[in-house]
């Protein structure tokens, strides 16, 4: 039997881990695994033509001496990419594709799943893990619906894929932003300004709440609340009096929403349709400067909240779900995506990935007249407050 494994997506803490745990326990198994480069760019610019040391740009045989030393670095050796074979664009086609997908005049995309179909045919995958978020994985129910069995773990460091508790990447995140934010006091407080911090998390708002409650910040802006800036100014301006060193923090997740406003976005939407979030941290501190007559600090941890090696939780996360993938498929029951739910590792159809959005619960973890976490009932939750 031969697997199939790939990263799609933002990169992450734990995908190397993750990887390592499905070659090293697929080969205890008897699996072979092949490794897609470049998530599902990979099967989209292979060649069946060719033989797979031709196609080494894109996929490669993966064997526990291969992936030994994966496993002490952070991000995916893998590499990544926000490919969708689905909907590919003109300048995304490759070349040996061209004749067989013409593209006419105002086509904005083409369908070039029969061809991924015919790579894993031609490769003879009997089964494939993705490990992304909700777009990569969104392909991977796709390739499920076409007949191909598949066994879905999901990460983002947003922790948004809806259907589990926890995505491989969110750990980590707040660990890094929690440090950083506490590195941060000391300039802030140095300058007693109010400081501002924007973190990654698209629409969903679990980085900044859980940042902001582990770091014990004043105000946490999210997008499930849009925020009226007069209240917010008045709320940090005694904040800053109150504290001894004459400063403020407010974390600032990068789809947060003014009342009346819109989210902040730029750029080109990619394969799945989206643009990229990020520039109302700078908005909301210019306003409340302007309000309050206070200099702020205006920081975005970005990239770096998703940078170096995963922490332990998410090390033991990874390793577990590649695990976990391996069995189902060995056992085989596919069309499945690998959960955490209430704190108990288990599994649900691939396709819940794609029916709701995974947000906040506002009503019992935020307060949203006071802009902060305010976990009301911690008695009987999971060790994330889920």
């Amino acid at each position: 039997m031969r697997i199939g494994v790939l990263t799609g997506g933002g990169d992450v803490p734990g995908l190397n881990p993750c990887m390592k745990a499905v070659v090293n326990r697929g080969t205890e198994e008897g699996l072979e695994v092949i490794g897609f480069r470049r998530g599902w760019a990979g099967p989209l610019n292979y060649n069946p033509a060719l033989s797979l040391e031709e196609n080494s740009d894109w996929a490669l045989p993966l064997t526990p001496d291969t992936v030994r030393p994966i496993d002490r670095t952070g991000g995916t050796f893998l590499h990544t990419s926000r490919t969708n074979p689905g909907r590919v664009r003109p300048q995304d086609l490759p070349e040996m594709l061209a004749d067989t997908y013409p593209i006419e005049d105002g086509q904005e995309t083409v369908d070039c799943t029969p061809h991924v179909l015919e790579v894993m045919e031609s490769l003879g995958i009997d089964a494939m893990v993705p490990i992304g978020g909700d777009d990569t994985l969104s392909y991977g129910v796709r390739m499920h619906e076409e007949g191909l069995p598949v066994v879905a773990i999901p990460k983002t460091m947003d922790n948004d894929v809806f259907g589990t508790d926890y995505c491989i990447g969110f750990s980590t995140a707040v660990t890094r932003s929690v440090l950083y934010i506490d590195q941060l006091r000391t300039v802030a407080g140095s300058h007693e300004r109010i400081a501002f911090v924007e973190l990654f998390g698209r629409n969903c708002g679990q980085t900044a709440l859980f940042t902001g409650y582990l770091a014990g910040v004043d105000r946490v802006l999210l997008p499930e609340v849009p925020f009226d800036v007069n209240i917010l100014s008045e709320m940090v301006i005694k904040d800053r009096k109150r504290n001894p060193s004459n400063y403020a923090i407010v974390v600032v997740s990068e789809g947060a929403i003014m009342k009346d406003g819109e989210v902040i976005e730029s750029g080109e939407k990619d394969a799945y349709g989206h643009r990229k979030l990020g520039g109302i941290n700078d908005i909301v501190a210019e306003e409340v400067k302007e309000l309050t007559g206070i200099n702020v600090l205006k920081q975005r941890i970005a990239y770096l909240m998703r940078s170096g090696v995963p922490d332990s939780l998410d090390r033991m996360v990874a390793i577990s779900y590649g695990i976990l993938a391996v069995q189902e498929i060995k056992a085989g029951r596919t069309g499945q995506m690998v959960s955490l739910q209430n704190g108990n590792y288990t599994t649900v159809r691939v396709e819940t990935c794609v029916q709701g959005k995974k947000l906040v619960d506002v009503e019992q973890l935020y307060e949203t007249t006071a802009y902060r976490p305010r976990i009301r009932h911690p008695l009987g939750k999971p060790m994330f407050l889920y």
